[in-house]
């Protein structure tokens, strides 16, 4: 297992404040990237878009964790891991306030700029608190406490589309169907209007982000180094010159970049998905927070029964296992049914991320930081698998000519390979050149 330092191992031993300080951070994590499941239906009207440009609202937030992976893992060299965290969240708080210019302007592309720098202070908070929250503790349980973080993150993903939506969708239907009759300068002034709703949400998330990094600066969060000269596992480490040489790694990678693909799917469609059958997005907004709801559930199941009855690898088995079946069922039924077989995909892919770190950084030993910027930089699935589904929507629509609903819900086909890459990552993959084989 990675060492410590001799002052946060002290500091674990007096209490779990380490613990409490990053599963705050992970709330704001989640509050922040859920809150753009509102802001793909919220756009698409405001600035009058296709399905598919709608989802560059997750192409633009999720890319950054390739683009900004190596300058995050730099800034956390200079910094350390806490001051780090601090200097996340400012560029976080800078990316919320490109907003405001963005809604005066209804300028789309300055909404995307907005949402790339805020996913690159994302970047850097995820490139420290991952690997900080699978160090504080045996590596057996790591998937327990990740769980309790995934609860953190996911409660605050249940309240940001609820309380967002609550402002930003206001009467969006009625005005929808009332843009259809309007003219060009009234069309114009209503937009702009509905545009205008989103600058004090966002001005709050500045405060509050800006206040949150003073905070973590000056608190006693203690800084985690891994032991660069302790080796953990196999004697395969001191061996191996390279973090390429370990094929379990690079699966894992593939396998996180195609759950966060699937789960920002499920999170930032099922709005529109709802809406496209004709349900209003009144009650549509409420759809995320029942799919993060069913991950909440997830979680908890975890951390009940990880490790005591379960292994991080069985959890993950069972959990693609049951992605591959609700995604089956989802395209074969219709209405509430198939939304309900989309929601309870919240429930499959609950346990993937907290399964999926520590088996693929299983006996990495010096190469464990390297591990951990790869794993982010598996978080851009979300960035491309969400588009290709918008492109297919408007693919069935255009070309097959089936109505909206018909084609937003086949279009969830392209998620079925996906989880049966990570059915074989959890039944083969994670021990691919281990010399030797731990069971997480």
């Amino acid at each position: 297992m990675n060492s410590v330092t001799m002052s946060a191992q002290g500091t674990m031993r007096r209490g779990i404040n380490p613990i409490a300080i990053i599963g705050m951070l992970f709330f704001i994590f989640g509050f922040v990237t859920w809150m753009n499941s509102v802001l793909v239906p919220y756009l698409q009207i405001a600035c009058e878009l296709s399905t598919a440009m709608a989802f560059l609202v997750t192409s633009a937030f999720y890319i950054a964790y390739v683009v900004m992976a190596a300058p995050s893992t730099w800034i956390l060299k200079v910094f350390g891991f806490k001051n780090g965290m601090a200097v996340g969240l400012l560029i976080m708080a800078i990316g919320a306030l490109v907003f405001i210019p963005a809604a005066l302007a209804r300028a789309y592309p300055l909404f995307l700029i907005g949402l790339f720098i805020q996913a690159t202070g994302l970047t850097v908070l995820q490139a420290a608190s991952n690997p900080y929250i699978t160090i504080l503790g045996p590596a057996e349980s790591a998937a327990r406490r990740m769980s309790i973080m995934g609860i953190c993150n996911k409660v605050a993903g249940v309240l940001a589309p609820i309380v967002l939506g609550a402002v930003v969708l206001e009467k969006a239907d009625d005005l929808k169907a009332a843009l259809v009759h309007m003219s060009p300068a009234a069309k114009v002034a209503e937009l702009d209007a509905m545009a205008a709703k989103v600058i004090l949400p966002y001005t709050v998330i500045v405060v509050v982000l800006v206040a949150l990094s003073i905070m973590i600066y000056y608190s006693n969060l203690p800084e985690v180094k891994l032991d660069t000269e302790q080796q953990t596992g196999t004697a395969a480490v001191g061996e191996k010159t390279s973090v390429f040489q370990y094929p379990h790694l690079v699966l894992g990678v593939l396998a996180l970049f195609f759950y966060v693909g699937v789960e920002v799917m499920v999170g930032d469609s099922i709005i529109k998905y709802g809406n496209s059958l004709g349900i209003s997005l009144e009650k549509a907004k409420y759809f995320t927070a029942c799919a993060l709801g069913a991950m909440v559930v997830g979680y908890i199941i975890g951390i009940v029964t990880i490790p005591r009855y379960l292994s991080q690898q069985k959890a993950l088995l069972i959990s693609a296992a049951l992605g591959v079946a609700f995604t089956i069922g989802a395209v074969l039924t219709n209405g509430y049914v198939s939304i309900a077989f989309i929601a309870m995909l919240g429930l499959a892919n609950s346990l993937m991320w907290p399964s999926i770190w520590p088996l693929a950084l299983a006996d990495l030993g010096k190469f464990t930081k390297t591990a951990s910027s790869m794993l982010i930089m598996g978080i851009s699935g979300g960035a491309i698998f969400p588009w290709l589904y918008g492109q297919l929507v408007d693919g069935l629509q255009g070309d097959a000519g089936f109505t909206t609903g018909h084609a937003s819900r086949y279009a969830y086909i392209i998620m079925l390979p996906l989880y049966l890459f990570i059915l074989y990552y959890a039944a083969a993959g994670y021990k691919a050149g281990r010399n030797k084989i731990t069971m997480a």
